[in-house]
């Protein structure tokens, strides 16, 4: 075994959508917001409760995109992360993404290690905050996230994302794998140490798994 963890961005890496802006219906406020963060053009603290603010997600809309991740998952994720598996590789999700609506995929492919942002809702089911405390919702959130889970175990580890909030976890791990199978970010393409323009997961593998 290459790596013994290896961590895994969700959205446009795992699944095929931007759960935020599915949220939002494809307002174009929200898809811009998202595509800027993603591609390290404002800092993710500036958009992340702006955007939740905009939307008000309700408890009942994040089930439904929690259904709608477990039918959009990219090409060969399942084979990707079952294969890893067999290998005894540690894998965990690490999102800026609400973690109701992530818990379903979580569940579909067998990971159990999983950092998300929790949302609060109110006894109606109505949007009422997030977890503001979360490192997640804020820049460099993701290194910070990697670190606390190596801190505590040994082994080698990979990160494998698309946008620039994953490439900022770049520092804690021993290869970051920038995948482009559904968005190009020019900064992941031009920082990562491998850069998988292929659209199906398994292109990954060879760089996670001894030959």
């Amino acid at each position: 075994m290459k790596f013994r963890f290896v961590f895994f961005d969700v959205d446009s890496t795992l699944v095929t959508i931007e759960g935020i802006d599915v949220l939002a219906g494809g307002n174009p406020e929200i898809v811009k917001l998202t595509d800027a963060a993603m591609n390290g053009e404002i800092p993710l603290d500036e958009v992340y409760a702006r955007r939740l603010d905009i939307i008000k997600p309700s408890r009942s809309a994040v089930e439904a995109l929690g259904a709608r991740y477990c039918e959009s998952l990219v090409e060969g994720a399942e084979e990707t992360i079952t294969t890893l598996r067999r290998a005894g590789v540690v894998i965990h999700l690490v999102t800026a993404g609400i973690a109701q609506a992530i818990a379903p995929l979580a569940a579909k492919l067998n990971i159990r290690n999983v950092h998300a942002v929790a949302l609060h809702f109110n006894d109606d089911g109505s949007y009422a905050d997030f977890d503001c405390r979360s490192f997640l919702t804020r820049t460099g959130g993701k290194e910070l996230v990697v670190r606390d889970v190596l801190v505590r175990s040994k082994g080698k580890s990979a990160f494998v994302g698309d946008g620039m909030s994953d490439l900022e976890a770049k520092a804690a791990v021993d290869l970051f794998i920038g995948f482009g199978g559904v968005h190009t970010r020019p900064r992941v393409r031009e920082n990562a140490a491998v850069y998988i323009a292929d659209p199906n997961l398994t292109a990954v593998l060879p760089y996670l798994l001894e030959s």
